[in-house]
């Protein structure tokens, strides 16, 4: 059976390997960019934070949230380190479930997936983006941008989402299935920076800090994560603001974001130890008041907001100005303007509507013989390594499915 698959990504070679594992089954690869897996590439800061140990369908949303359970029971985890070992890739895991290759570089998962692609007679056709692609006399008939025409028994439409436009990015999947008939959901930035207007952050520049945050709006919370956040000279970054960036990209007019920058301590712990400050270094000046507890740079902004004197001895804070102080710890307020673009967001909220698909398959409702995997679906999963388990499950369910090979098993 010849089968054609476009977009060389994580999902798309998940798919290769998995149609290739029958002899029987030509695989062919077509990708636009000179070389396959560059957006992989991008992931984790160049680490590659390839799945979570934690995953399951509730680290996952879209207009059907469920629709990644049966791939992600089939190919979890655990099935996924252990085909990763069987490709030659040794892996760790964090506290947190992050899982990492061992040599700490997404080089590593790049070419596992490649060679092993090419050592199972798979074929990768680089720098050869599909134009358009349409079903005639029962295949599939694929345009290459100079007009060159590729045929196929079977199809898989890996092309990612509009995500980081600057390694890979594309919209090209979305066009592709709505010719076919299928919908698409509207698209938004996902795992992205937040926009806050940057005159309080821009003097935290660079700074890192461990902080509970919530987005709110007219007092209802719309989304909260707890974990690293980084302080921009527009605003928010971090693996905390990622986690409500999906929401805030959705929702975010009116909306404010709060920061309980000391999270392991309420507001009486944190009046209790500047008490304890201010009667044993009565002479210290303001700006040493959290120096114990709070980077230098947060701890002055938090005192400037709160319209305390730098300068300022100890021994002439009351416990009213104290008081105001332990409320800007315990909600440092920024209204949000906005986040940054698809350029900069790791993956895209939205895409094509998941009810044109079976998700015991990945194979379409609408055309037979088409199937579609990973971000170019309405599926879009939370920080840390959930989006990349989501295109290794949903990959290998579609190639094993359009290989004819499911009914064996994975």
């Amino acid at each position: 059976m010849d089968i054609a698959i476009i977009g060389g990504g994580a999902s798309g070679l998940a798919a290769a390997l998995a149609a290739r594992e029958s002899l029987d089954n030509a695989v062919t690869v077509f990708e636009r960019q000179n070389r396959v897996g560059r957006k992989l590439l991008a992931t984790g800061n160049g680490r590659c934070n390839l799945t979570n140990l934690n995953a399951c369908p509730d680290n996952y949303h879209g207009g059907e949230p469920a629709f990644s359970g049966p791939a992600l029971y089939r190919f979890g985890p655990e099935q996924t380190l252990a085909w990763f070992k069987d490709l030659g890739l040794a892996t760790r895991a964090e506290p947190s479930g992050r899982v990492y290759p061992l040599s700490d570089t997404a080089g590593s998962v790049v070419d596992v997936l490649r060679l092993a692609l090419e050592a199972r007679g798979g074929c990768l056709q680089c720098a050869l983006p599909i134009a358009r692609a349409e079903k005639a006399g029962g295949r599939f008939l694929l345009t290459g941008p100079l007009g060159e025409r590729f045929t196929a028994d079977r199809l898989i439409v890996a092309c990612g989402g509009a995500a980081g436009a600057r390694v890979g990015g594309v919209r090209s999947g979305y066009e592709i299935l709505r010719s076919f008939g299928h919908g698409c959901t509207a698209l938004r930035p996902s795992l992205v920076q937040l926009k806050t207007g940057g005159a309080w952050t821009r003097a935290m520049k660079g700074v890192r800090t461990q902080a509970h945050v919530t987005l709110e709006r007219e007092g209802a919370v719309l989304a909260s994560a707890s974990g690293e956040v980084q302080f921009t000279d527009y605003g928010l970054t971090g693996p905390a603001i990622y986690d409500i960036s999906r929401a805030a990209a959705e929702q975010a007019e009116g909306a404010w974001v709060y920061l309980r920058l000391l999270p392991e301590l309420d507001k009486v712990d944190i009046i209790e130890y500047m008490k304890n400050k201010r009667n044993n270094f009565s002479d210290y000046k303001a700006e040493n008041l959290l120096s114990g507890v709070l980077h230098n740079s947060i701890s002055r902004t938090v005192l400037r907001r709160a319209q305390i004197p730098l300068e300022a001895r100890l021994w002439a804070l009351s416990d009213a100005a104290l008081d105001q102080i332990a409320d800007g710890l315990e909600r440092f307020g920024l209204p949000l303007t906005g986040t940054l673009g698809f350029e900069d967001a790791q993956v895209t909220a939205g895409g094509v509507d998941t009810s044109g698909f079976d998700p015991e398959t990945m194979a379409s409702r609408l055309v037979p013989g088409l199937y579609a995997c990973g971000e170019v679906l309405d599926v879009d999963g939370d920080c840390g390594g959930y989006n990349l388990q989501w295109a290794w499950s949903s990959g290998r369910l579609a190639g094993l499915a359009a290989g004819g090979l499911l009914e064996d098993g994975l």
